[in-house]
């Protein structure tokens, strides 16, 4: 039996009838929950093989779950799994990284553009029927700072670029482009126009950017945060940007999501989307796709 808990591929036909193809026994996530916990575990149970997304994999849950073999993992990121249990239950962990770069990256420059120009705020300002004209400013010929810079960093270099942008970029791994300006983080956030996160969360990057470090960003500077919530300390952002000391924020992913109540979306030079980043028809195939092939491959 193979259990796929991901919302968006079990409502995908195309993803359905290609796994349907390939295995008879298939249990979908028809209801569109968010499996958590119990549920999860009922949903799991008897299967060996589990397609999943943002569900939490962790050591108490897999021990309910003698029967799981194989995870393959929708999307690139592995903060919801406990990896070291998996590896410790010989259960065998399939992802594919980079199959959503270009869905994430066309977003996180959507967003760059949509808070230079204040594109919200004057979208909502014309509902409401006043007539505002805000001076904005180009993404051409900014400095923009990469936090990050594997698959979707580097895609992102290379949209930039037409934008005549300065590319700065920060990793913990050497970067072989003898042209890129790989610079210290703290550098990077001194320097940049435009800041855009591309990192994976864990214990190494939580709260990366944590009150010295975005107070060391540079007076009207854009954060764009497309990766992971966590990254950022959100209590101090807030406080940044009502202060003005920031220009604009934009952010597709939060510490928590949904994020409920949170202060940011008070504040109007704050740009906030419900994770979707890799939620375009192209990337959820290639996604699903690479999910299918882990089962076996």
């Amino acid at each position: 039996m193979i259990a796929v808990t991901s919302r968006s591929f079990s409502r995908h036909p195309a993803l359905r009838r290609e796994l349907l193809e390939r295995y008879e026994e298939v249990r979908f996530n028809d209801e569109g929950r968010s499996l958590r916990g119990d549920e999860l575990v009922d949903f799991l149970q008897e299967c060996e093989k589990a397609i999943v997304a943002l569900e939490p994999i962790d050591d108490a849950l897999l021990e309910r779950l003698p029967n799981l073999r194989v995870i393959s993992k929708v999307g690139v990121g592995l903060d919801t799994i406990d990896v070291a249990a998996v590896e410790r239950r010989g259960i065998r962990l399939a992802w594919s990284p980079g199959t959503n770069s270009r869905s994430v990256t066309e977003l996180a420059l959507a967003l760059m553009i949509s808070a230079l120009r204040h594109l919200p705020w004057a979208s909502n300002e014309l509902r409401r029927g006043v007539w505002s004209q805000p001076k904005g400013a180009l993404l051409s010929g900014k400095t923009v700072g990469i936090v990050g810079y594997g698959h979707a960093g580097r895609d992102l270099a290379s949209l930039l670029r037409p934008f005549e942008c300065r590319i700065l970029a920060a990793d913990v791994r050497p970067v072989d482009e003898p042209e890129l300006e790989l610079v210290p983080l703290d550098d990077l956030l001194a320097a940049a126009d435009v800041i855009s996160l591309h990192v994976t969360l864990d214990e190494s990057t939580r709260g990366l950017l944590d009150r010295r470090r975005l107070e060391l960003m540079k007076p009207g500077a854009v954060l764009v945060n497309t990766a992971r919530g966590g990254l950022v300390d959100e209590e101090t952002l807030a406080e940044l940007l009502r202060e003005g000391h920031l220009g604009a924020a934009a952010f597709d992913v939060f510490a928590l999501e949904p994020p409920g109540n949170s202060e940011l979306f008070a504040i109007p030079n704050f740009l906030g989307t419900p994770h979707i980043g890799g939620s375009t028809e192209e990337a959820i195939l290639a996604m699903g796709r690479a999910a299918i092939d882990g089962l076996d491959a």
